[in-house]
């Protein structure tokens, strides 16, 4: 193939550019690379710092709230020794059973090439798991339900957090109680005005707060059961039997407020990706375990001795001195677990994004160097909004309690699901082991999920309708975009058909330069080729049909990045892939072009973008509202040309009616 001048064409090639269909192709998701070699040392220790500030932010923060609310939420125990032992019991055997066995041996093992979070749970059962197309569908669907309740969790912790902390100066000063709204909407405003800025400088101090945090709340709660030893008779799980035999149902329902020590749980797998596994396990067992359990044990001492400290017995284990710099300590502590449910939200919505679950959205990378670094305007301030209602409708991080914990313990149950499917498929345990994971697993989840049900008309709904709502966006768009890729198809010319015709044919007036037709189906003509020659009848001495596809791995490797195909006439054809952690960007697809020997000269080139004009038709497929839903969501999604970054002097864009 004779090489072209670049000002030309627009397009480079050189000798042996083109693939053979059969080469560079992407294979499936076991022969990719695992996760990073484990670190060791000094680059152990800094993971193991930052961990504290993201990964147990939230779980962190749970001694605020937690323990009180068993005594004074919906459920509200009388204030006994027997109570106080058995609700200590449950704690310690939760944090045990849930998070230090479940989460830390077996589902962390459960990651999607070094990533975790329920989105790349559930594209790692898709992709490996022996399912059939309706258990693949049912899959999916306990994802996306998943995901959408962790969207709750996103505005539940931020809004009951800070509230908690902000709590504090009423013990401080009973006069500053009706402050405490205020000041809390204050603090949560600049939390998310600086968002934008990115987290990258605030986050080195992340790790350091939280650790003094942790070490803070372990002296106060030693410094009490040293004062009142008898309270480490709860470590003794008999006292949790003997909790439900005395409570029965009581018992039962206080499981709802008990749960709340373990809502942070899943933040360990969501953040998989940017530690490890190692770093977490470490932080729990040498820090975060011992502290929360120091402090739930200090609190329980102090109610043995002076019941009525049950009112906020976090804060009324420090000294009336320490009191003030313990509620600066714990906003700060209060703000870094939102930061980190806030941080994970727009991850999670990214991922959603790229596994086609959600509309373009401008999606803005806040650092340099750490791709997974991003801020997301239009998810900030709905959360931001949300968050805002729900501190002055509710007011008190008791009345939030009660709908914290649906959201966590339904996306528990989904996540030990769907480990129980990946230790079947890709462990292959043996069928007792996985009967026993499953008998016992399930049961805690349930059981707490049960209990959680019944807070429904405490507040409990406001999550489940927040899901509901984001699923139905969710599921609307991924089925929109496939009845739309069907519409497509039902006209679709293919490749060799249209370059056959060119043969045969009349061809139109050819123009230098190069053209780069985007579209979603690799092997059809995009429209906007088609209504280029059909009225503007010219071709480009140069053409790229160009198909960006999203993998359901985290990271596409390099080396399987692109696929291009020279075929005659001077065409193209390029497929480019994208993890569901990344997020496409054309700076970086031209350069690996260019890597291949494919120049694009940015004064050259011209980009054809199809846009459609949806219509909701009466035609089978998908209920006419929902076709209005989907397409309202579509003239709302950002552009393609903003959302690749392409240079909007050099974008023309083709319209075409569609009717779903």
């Amino acid at each position: 193939m004779a090489a072209e001048q670049p000002h030309s064409s627009g397009l480079t090639p050189i000798p042996g550019l083109g693939a053979s269909p059969g080469e560079d192709h992407y294979p499936s998701s076991a022969g990719l690379p695992g996760p990073h070699e484990v670190p060791r040392g000094k680059a152990l220790a800094a993971l193991c710092l930052g961990t504290l500030g993201i990964v147990y932010g939230d779980i962190g923060t749970s001694p605020l709230y937690a323990f009180r609310e068993a005594f004074t939420g919906h459920s509200a125990l009388p204030v006994s020794a027997e109570n106080i032992l058995g609700v200590l019991s449950l704690i310690t055997w939760s944090l045990v059973l849930i998070v230090s066995i479940k989460y830390l041996s077996f589902v962390l093992r459960a990651d999607n090439h070094g990533e975790g979070g329920i989105l790349a749970l559930m594209a790692l059962v898709q992709k490996v798991g022996g399912l059939g197309p309706h258990a693949k569908a049912a899959v999916a669907m306990m994802g996306i339900f998943g995901a959408a309740l962790l969207y709750g969790d996103g505005i539940l912790t931020p809004a009951i957090s800070v509230l908690s902390a902000a709590e504090g100066l009423a013990i401080y000063e009973p006069r500053f109680a009706s402050w405490v709204v205020p000041i809390t909407l204050v603090i949560l405003a600049a939390l998310f005005l600086v968002q934008r800025t990115g987290t990258g400088s605030v986050g080195k101090i992340f790790g350091p707060i939280t650790l003094v945090w942790f070490l803070t709340i372990g002296v106060l709660g030693a410094r009490a059961v040293f004062a009142y030893p008898a309270v480490l008779a709860a470590l003794n799980p008999a006292h949790a039997v003997y909790f439900f035999i005395h409570n029965r149902f009581h018992g039962f329902v206080a499981l709802g407020a008990i749960f709340l020590v373990v809502t942070g749980a899943e933040a360990l797998y969501a953040d998989m990706g940017h530690f490890g596994r190692r770093p977490i396990r470490i932080t729990w067992f040498a820090l975060v375990f011992p502290a929360l359990l120091l402090c739930y044990f200090g609190q329980g001492a102090l109610m043995l001795h002076e019941p009525g400290a049950i009112t906020n017995p976090f804060f009324r284990l420090a000294p009336n001195w320490a009191i003030l710099p313990l509620v600066v300590l714990a906003a700060l502590a209060a703000c870094i677990a939102s930061q980190a449910v806030i941080s994970g939200t727009f991850s999670l919505t990214r991922q959603a994004l790229q596994l086609g679950y959600f509309p373009r959205l401008e999606i803005i990378h806040t650092s340099k160097t750490q791709i997974g670094q991003i801020y997301i305007p239009v998810i900030n301030w709905m959360l931001a909004g949300a968050v805002a209602f729900l501190v002055v409708t509710f007011r008190t991080s008791g009345s939030l309690a009660g709908a914290y914990g649906i959201a966590v313990s339904s996306t528990m149950v989904i996540t030990t699901g769907l480990t129980i499917l990946v230790a079947r498929d890709i462990w292959h345990w043996k069928l007792w082991s996985l009967l026993l994971g499953g008998v016992v697993f399930l049961a805690i989840d349930f059981s707490y999920l049960l209990a959680n049900m019944l807070k429904i008309g405490e507040g409990g709904w406001l999550p489940l309708l927040l899901a509901s709502g984001v699923m139905l966006l969710l599921t609307t768009w991924r089925s929109g975009r496939k009845l739309l890729g069907e519409r497509h198809l039902e006209g679709i010319l293919p490749v060799t058909t249209f370059l056959e015709g060119l043969r045969e044919g009349t061809q139109p007036a050819t123009v230098t330069g190069t053209a780069v037709f985007m579209t979603g189906n690799p092997e059809g003509v995009p429209p906007a080729l088609l209504h280029n020659v059909k009225h503007n009848k010219v071709l480009h001495e140069r053409n790229v049909l160009l198909t960006i596809q999203s993998e359901p791995v985290p990271h596409v490797p390099r080396e399987h990045r692109l696929t291009i195909e020279e075929l005659p006439k001077g065409f193209y054809r390029v497929v480019a892939r994208f993890g569901f952690m990344e997020t496409p960007k054309f700076s970086t697809l031209i350069q690996m072009l260019r890597s291949k020997g494919m120049v694009l000269a940015i004064n050259d080139t011209s980009y054809f973008l199809g846009r459609e004009v949806l219509i909701a038709s009466k035609r089978k497929g998908m209920s006419r509202w929902r076709k209005a839903l989907f397409g309202w969501m579509a003239r709302n999604a950002r552009s393609a040309t903003a959302f690749f970054n392409l240079p909007p002097n050099r974008v023309v864009e083709m319209g075409a009616q569609v009717e779903l």
